[in-house]
């Protein structure tokens, strides 16, 4: 039987259109299940090879001062990523970046040569790094939007303000107190990328509503600059181991400065020792020596006696069981005026035996000594002070003078302050208030009356004898200011050992603690000078800055001079125009 070619060939057609339309329907079918079945895992692998999941972290809620100038704030600080697979010369682009980043070329080079799309070269980098980098115009290196916390002012404040660490989270400071506060939201979004792996959108708009709220403080900027400058010079001049300044307004509480000395940058806070962190105004306790006497003399005007009630001072020494007391002068009869424009230890411990143990106790709480003033700063200390029943008669006169108990900076200026606001004591403010990241008031902080301590009458009493000693005669005379009643106290306490019992030899406090104008105060400052090794007495050491930080700040604020009677002579006579 002879093949016919044509059916040969129609039956090859045949078999080849069945092949097709097998293959169309294995197609169609497998179309089908890419499209329906596997539709979902499908669109997950492509996700995942041209979008990525990323933290984003809001940026962090800015310090202020008063009024509204940056303390602490943030600033960008871009992060550099890689596409190793897109870098035509690893070894060259490790070297040129190594040589901005401070990173060494070897580690950079291994990175560079994987197989690998994405890769984290260095975080938060500095505007100065992220122009060198992005003016060397490699293919496949990255800037992404990031930022880090900076501290525009440097040193200042420092101790106060705090830092934060390499993930913005706060170390010291109101950075660590109010972190929660501070802190930008977190969230978890998915970003495309191109065919490149550069991401194409990071969602800046949602980066800034994550912002975190912003803390405005009672700080003055320039007063606490006033402050830190002259604390700096002062213990400089004097050879000292460290210093504390405070102002605080008497009618407010509000503090002004906080100034400690020495201080740190906390933009680069590794390179400084950890003591210098410490804000020593709150944290560190001392015995504050003869300023205390103000307060043991304000008890004993509420107890009934007068500013001219007088006692025997004992031509300078006065045994109490196997102690001695000295004064610096001997003297006999002294009144009240004249112990605290003397300063007279002798006279200030006549005084507590008379009032009793118990009422100077209960006077020295009242002011707020021996116990935290929750100014809203981390660390504070309670300070010293023993329950009366527990003092020796030695304990009372040496506590009625300012030996025997301790006590923070910011303890010593709020009895100040008290004093100078007519007797009523205010709580400490720092923090102002709280505002969100578009600018609106979440929290707003107000004075706050926490008792009247002693009578106007009394503060007005005391006031006047603190005015005494910065005028002739009075251990305070470098306090005194041109123009203004000034009223203030010294103070010169010799520091207890820390080894044995007793007090280390040569080794003093300094301080000058005080208020002006007498009748109607405007600002209460408190310098605390440690370890001065030129001078050690207080109105020596201390009290010139006091002038300094009080002429300053009274300039800055445009404070007029009083019309005192010393003033209108003067003019009179044609001396002052």
């Amino acid at each position: 039987m002879v093949n016919d070619p044509k059916k040969q060939i129609r039956q090859r057609i045949f078999i080849i259109q069945i092949l097709l339309v097998g293959c169309i329907c294995l197609l169609g079918i497998k179309a089908f299940d890419v499209q329906i079945f596997d539709f979902h895992d499908l669109t997950k692998k492509a996700e995942l090879s041209y979008s990525k999941d990323l933290i984003i972290k809001g940026e962090r809620g800015q310090i202020l001062d008063r009024y509204l100038n940056k303390l602490g704030t943030s600033i960008d600080a871009p992060t550099i990523t890689a596409n190793p697979s897109q870098i035509l010369d690893p070894i060259g682009t490790a070297t040129a970046l190594s040589k901005i980043l401070n990173i060494k070329p070897k580690a950079l080079e291994d990175k560079l040569s994987k197989n690998r799309q994405f890769i984290m070269i260095a975080r938060k980098v500095s505007p100065t790094q992220a122009t060198q980098i992005k003016a060397l115009g490699v293919q496949g290196i990255y800037l992404e939007s990031d930022s880090k916390r900076f501290y525009p002012n440097r040193n200042l404040a420092a101790q106060v303000i705090g830092f934060t660490g390499k993930d913005d989270s706060g170390l010291e400071g109101l950075e660590f107190k109010y972190n929660a506060i501070l802190e930008g939201g977190i969230v978890k979004i998915r970003v495309k990328r191109d065919g490149t792996g550069r991401v194409l959108d990071i969602n800046k708009k949602r980066r800034i509503e994550l912002k975190g709220n912003s803390i405005v403080l009672t700080i003055d900027k320039k007063i606490q600059f006033l402050s830190e400058r002259t604390l700096e010079q002062t213990v400089k001049a004097q050879q000292a181991k460290s210093g504390i300044a405070l102002v605080m307004k008497p009618s407010t509480g509000e503090l002004l400065a906080i100034a400690n000395y020495p201080g740190f940058n906390p933009n680069n806070f590794a390179a400084f020792n950890k003591n210098t962190y410490r804000n020593r105004a709150l944290t560190d306790a001392f015995e504050p020596g003869s300023v205390i006497k103000v307060f043991t003399v304000a008890a004993a005007l509420e107890k009934g006696f007068t500013p001219k009630s007088i006692f025997f001072c004992e031509k300078g020494k006065y045994r109490i069981g196997r102690f001695t007391i000295h004064d610096t002068h001997p003297r006999e009869w002294l009144t009240l005026n004249q112990i605290i424009q003397f300063s007279s230890n002798i006279g200030t411990a006549k005084i507590a035996e008379t009032i009793g143990k118990k009422a100077l106790y209960n006077y020295l709480t009242d002011f707020g000594f021996g116990q935290k003033t929750f100014v809203g700063c981390p660390g504070e200390t309670n300070g010293t002070l023993l329950a009366y029943e527990r003092w020796s008669k030695i304990d009372a006169s040496a506590i009625s003078f300012g030996q025997g108990l301790s006590v923070s900076a910011i303890q010593l200026i709020s009895g100040i302050s008290a004093i100078a606001n007519d007797g009523m004591l205010m709580k400490p403010m720092l923090i102002k208030k709280i505002i969100s990241n578009t600018g609106k008031e979440l929290q707003v902080f107000a004075p706050k009356q926490l008792r009247q301590v002693i009578s106007p009458k009394t503060a007005a009493q005391i006031k006047t004898m603190m005015n005494m000693v910065v005028q002739k005669n009075g251990t305070g005379t470098k306090a005194a200011m041109k123009g203004y009643t000034v009223c203030g106290k010294t103070s010169t306490a010799q520091k207890a050992s820390k080894l044995k019992s007793g007090y280390e030899k040569n080794k003093y406090v300094a301080a000058f603690a005080g208020f002006a104008p007498q009748k109607n105060p405007e600002l209460a400052i408190l310098v605390v000078i440690d370890e001065p090794t030129k001078q050690h007495y207080g109105g020596q050491v201390a009290a010139p800055a006091f002038k300094t930080i009080l002429a300053q700040s009274f300039s800055y604020l445009n404070i007029a001079p009083e019309k005192t009677k010393a003033m209108i002579a003067a003019v009179i006579k044609g001396e002052e125009h």
